[in-house]
């Protein structure tokens, strides 16, 4: 799928309201095969939606992961919302300004906000809710760096709030309107992190019911909700009763629980059974190229083998991607060639085929690093060393395992030894604290080019809510991405990410493997599915049928 071409507004500019997401395109493509997609909306029923993922934490100030976000997008909004073109818009607050200085953003809310328990949205709530983010008892994964040089939350009058930075910090608007900043009441906020694990409370669409682990999630209706973002593509209250959420991590059980009609909507629909849902009378098919980080194989430059950058580079250039990706996932992901997805902002489509595989060149790269000698497994070896590389994960989605194992046999060719291991999640992540490991796999979604600061700049390390697990330091690429947040000349930025860009690829720092895409199937029944601007399912809008 080809990317969008798309223009940025100024971010320091306050948004107005027009048009949103794929509300044309979206009610097209969810309508009923039985009634015409223009058909008055039904009130009521339950969506049953199937999720491959398992999420961890409903605090979104915590957890990094797509699941929370799903979720937290109901029970949460944000103080402003982003359309698919890049402009910004007014939710939570009715309108905002910047000082000249780029440091100071001062938000007017709306006053007729509630939260689900009740309470109302004021300029206290959305300071204590960016406060709790940087916490450090919070012990954010992903929120507080969107953040960036925060230094605090000022409330000026009940209605007034204002954020200060230590610096100015460009991609804040964006930042501001996800899901992962949304806005928590005050009472949850005190109620203790266990409970704000397990039991959100914001003022979105739907509010929180329960959560049965690992099987399943609850949610409700609003029906005070009447506080949608200008570019809604709907207004008020949500149309379904609830959503109940199946975690089902087995794809031909969460392809089989649509097809049945166990469910109305799953994700991540398999790659190898789309033809067979485009075959099928009454199922539908919503996909989109996602944006941020591809799926990408995190490299250990800071010690053991892949610390040279012939070795870095002759793993990256001794794999076939294009025909491991082609036959795993059908031609429903794209081969990826930068870390940023096509359809993110200031994407480098220059890095396309500039580097296609070549064993040859691999073996010559091993071969000046040093590594000429093998073992009886055939792999090499340098100084009785083996030339292992340890690749732990845990609950691989997407059919990784199997990518995994097609990297593994093409490394094995020049003499690498990948030894990929599925672990537990806390062994995981001990390893990630520990640096156990030389191989990590990632990707994550961000409709923002600012994603790449959170990988690799200087202070994103993980113990800082950042994903630099290997705590690079290069002062070149620290330049071109802090340069980059902190300017205000959309050229010049451009530039910085198409260089960073350029760099990673040029000295093997990541090697990136295929585009994440939206694979949502649905019952036609289902109507007013809609993508936000970061590719994940909207519900406010949607609706069943009778």
């Amino acid at each position: 799928m080809p990317g969008r071409s798309r223009s940025r507004t100024p971010l320091r500019s306050a948004g107005a309201a027009v048009a949103l997401l794929l509300a044309a395109a979206a009610t097209a493509a969810c309508g009923s095969s039985g009634s015409p997609a223009s058909a008055a909306p039904a009130a009521g029923g339950t969506l049953t939606y199937g999720s491959d993922q398992l999420p961890d934490c409903l605090d979104p100030a915590v957890s990094p992961e797509d699941i929370t976000g799903i979720v937290d997008r109901e029970v949460f909004d944000s103080l402003v919302s982003e359309s698919h073109d890049g402009t910004f818009h007014p939710w939570l607050a009715s309108s905002w300004s910047v000082d000249p200085a780029g440091t100071v953003y001062t938000f007017h809310l709306r006053t007729d906000v509630k939260f689900q328990d009740g309470a109302a949205l004021d300029a206290a709530a959305v300071k204590a809710s960016l406060d709790h983010v940087v916490a450090p008892a919070t012990a954010s994964q992903y929120a507080a760096s969107l953040l960036g040089p925060y230094t605090g939350t000022k409330v000026v009058d009940p209605a007034t709030v204002q954020i200060t930075l230590s610096a100015p910090f460009e991609p804040l608007l964006q930042a501001l309107s996800t899901p992962y900043l949304g806005i928590q009441s005050p009472a949850g906020l005190q109620a203790g992190k266990t409970q704000l694990c397990t039991h959100p409370v914001g003022s979105g669409p739907f509010s929180f019911v329960s959560w049965t682990k690992p099987t399943s999630l609850e949610l409700k209706n609003n029906p005070a909700y009447n506080w949608a973002p200008a570019d809604a593509a709907h207004q008020g209250a949500a149309y379904l009763a609830g959503i109940t959420i199946q975690f089902n991590t087995e794809n031909a059980s969460r392809f089989g629980s649509l097809t049945s009609g166990q469910s109305q909507v799953i994700e991540d629909v398999p790659p190898v059974d789309i033809k067979t849902l485009k075959a099928q009378s009454g199922l539908g098919l919503l996909t989109e190229q996602r944006p941020g980080a591809v799926y990408t194989i995190g490299l250990n430059t800071a010690k053991g083998p892949l610390a040279d950058p012939k070795v870095r580079t002759a793993l990256m250039r001794s794999v076939d991607f294009d025909q491991l990706i082609q036959s795993i996932y059908f031609g429903q992901y794209a081969r990826a060639w930068s870390m940023l997805s096509p359809t993110t902002p200031d994407y480098d489509a220059t890095l396309a085929k500039s580097w296609p595989p070549d064993q040859a060149l691999g073996n010559q790269l091993l071969d000046q690093a040093g590594w000429t000698a093998h073992d009886a497994a055939g792999y090499r070896t340098k100084d009785g060393q083996e030339l292992t590389l340890r690749w732990p994960a845990a609950s691989p989605r997407q059919d990784r395992a199997a990518l995994a194992q097609g990297i593994q046999a093409e490394a094995k060719a020049v003499g690498i030894n990948v030894q990929y291991v599925n672990e537990d999640q806390g062994a995981y992540i001990q390893d990630l604290i520990g640096g156990k490991l030389d191989l990590v796999d990632t990707s994550f979604v961000r409709d923002e080019p600012d994603i790449l600061r959170h990988f690799f700049a200087s202070d994103q390390t993980i113990l800082k809510g950042g994903a630099n697990e290997f705590g690079l330091h290069d002062p070149q690429l620290d330049q071109w991405l802090n340069g980059a947040a902190a300017g205000s000349d959309a050229a010049q930025r451009k530039q910085s990410y198409l260089a960073a860009q350029q760099y990673i690829i040029k000295n093997a720092l990541a090697i990136p493997v295929y585009v994440p895409t939206t694979l949502v199937g649905y019952q036609t029944k289902v109507h007013g599915l809609a993508l936000d601007a970061d590719g994940s399912l909207l519900f406010h809008g949607a609706w069943i049928a009778k």
